[in-house]
């Protein structure tokens, strides 16, 4: 785990250098959210595959080469769109609420740190990851899927 947590802090990108990646030749966005939410709404030119999925045999059949650049977001990386994009904050719990603990800062529950996770264990490195809140309206990104109009 220190090694991954190591690897993946030196990984997390912002949007401008996610979306510049992106149009390297041979990278691949993959979204690993639900199918629901995937079909619905996804960055333009996603791979998918749900997390459910994840095994050595299904990455390998999307992804072949480890040395592939993979970029990966999830749910709470964008603002604004709960169906698509719902948040997975973990809000303090109220009834144990102190002085101390109202200065709490709500807990990020990201897909993004399994996803990194799974990806490293089955040999994949050159993973990068959006570390950025990104407003659903933001003129620099573009969705596709049954949703986007």
């Amino acid at each position: 785990m220190n090694e991954v947590e190591k690897h993946r802090k030196e990984r997390l990108i912002s949007l401008d250098t996610f979306l510049e990646m992106s149009t390297e030749d041979s990278v691949i966005i993959l979204d690993t959210r639900s199918d629901f939410r995937f079909y619905r709404k996804h960055l333009k030119g996603s791979l998918h595959l749900s997390f459910t999925d994840f095994t050595q045999e299904n990455l390998r059949k999307l992804i072949p080469d480890t040395n592939t650049k993979i970029l990966i977001y999830c749910n709470n990386n964008f603002d604004g769109d709960q169906i698509d994009f719902a948040s997975k904050i973990a809000l303090p719990e109220a009834d144990k609420e102190t002085q101390i603990l109202s200065n709490r800062k709500p807990i990020m529950l990201a897909l993004n740190i399994p996803t990194y996770i799974n990806l490293y264990g089955y040999g994949y490195r050159n993973i990068y990851e959006l570390d950025e809140l990104v407003n659903i309206n933001d003129k620099r990104i573009k969705f596709e899927g049954t949703e986007v109009k």
